[in-house]
């Protein structure tokens, strides 16, 4: 995987904080970054291991950021809203596929509670409803660390868990079920964040994430905002809005632009936000995981926002 990257690069060993303990599915997505040596930091959170890079503990955090079931990471979005800011620099995907796991000599019937994270348990909430009815879910921190306190504690509080199989093979763990979810085929996005730096140049199969906020009480505003990229043939491939902290009513938008920062239809497009919009937050320009080339509608190459500007200019410049 191509890191564009290279002037957030740091001297080897590098220190990745991550939604631990290990074994967790942000555990396998980090093994697609890293190369060579590096230091892992098991976190309980994801605003966890975002802060260990912001406080200078870590050069890398990776964190889900969007699932296919449940949609955007509230976690995540809401730390890249709310907290100084960071970049994404790459995204990779990993297919999420639960193990439903006991301690040894527990039986199916003996479950009234699952431990897992809520992410996990929206995704396979119908599996459950018809295998094990009745069955409450007990939150954690990530699947991983329902395994882990399954394994070492007496009583947490529940008696399988919902988990990735990596997990539940280190610790040790007894198979009930395999491949446990409502959507099968489901993939987590996973990013990876850094402190913001240069952007490197586009691959012709880039994304860009912005977050938008809108003025209050201006009728019409979420249409002008959408203008900005239709008019310019920038198409969106999410967006997802959050509640602004402490202002009950007002809304932010997350959004997943198809193209590049360097590309003349985004810039563009940003500019009529920057324009109209009360803030704007840029969190990155990144390849893609799916390597899928960007379709760019007719007339909207950089070479005719380029033609359109000389035009401009040359009557500017009339004589």
């Amino acid at each position: 995987m191509n890191d564009h990257h290279t002037c957030c690069e740091h001297p080897q060993p590098r220190r990745y904080a991550f939604l631990g303990p290990y074994g967790t599915f942000c555990h396998q997505a980090l093994t697609q970054f890293v190369n060579g040596k590096a230091e892992l930091i098991p976190c309980a959170g994801e605003r966890v291991a975002m802060d260990m890079v912001r406080e200078g503990k870590a050069h890398r955090a990776v964190v889900p950021i969007e699932n296919t079931v449940e949609g955007g990471v509230t976690a995540t979005m809401d730390s890249l809203a709310n907290d100084k800011r960071l970049m994404i620099l790459r995204e990779t995907t990993v297919p999420v596929a639960f193990t439903l796991a006991v301690k040894q000599g527990v039986a199916r019937e003996d479950i009234t509670a699952i431990g897992t994270h809520p992410h996990a348990w929206a995704q396979c909430r119908n599996w459950i409803a018809d295998h094990l009815p009745g069955v409450e879910h007990v939150r954690t921190a990530s699947t991983a660390s329902a395994a882990t306190l399954l394994s070492e504690q007496a009583d947490p509080g529940f008696q399988a868990v919902l988990s990735s199989a990596v997990a539940v093979k280190l610790c040790g763990l007894d198979i009930l079920e395999a491949d446990v979810a409502d959507n099968p085929g489901a993939h987590t996005r996973f990013v990876e964040l850094g402190l913001p730096c240069h952007v490197g140049e586009p691959t012709g199969a880039d994304r860009t994430t912005i977050q938008v906020y809108l003025p209050p009480d201006r009728p019409g505003l979420l249409l002008t905002m959408l203008e900005q990229f239709s008019v310019r043939g920038v198409n969106l491939t999410r967006i997802e809005s959050r509640p602004v902290a402490g202002s009950v009513g007002r809304y932010s938008f997350n959004i997943d632009i198809d193209g590049h920062i360097r590309e003349e239809r985004v810039q563009a497009a940003l500019v009529g936000l920057y324009r109209t919009c009360e803030d704007l937050r840029f969190l990155g320009s990144y390849p893609k995981a799916d390597k899928q080339p960007n379709f760019i509608d007719v007339d909207c190459h950089d070479n005719d926002f380029t033609q359109a500007s000389q035009w401009v200019r040359s009557i500017l410049n009339y004589d």
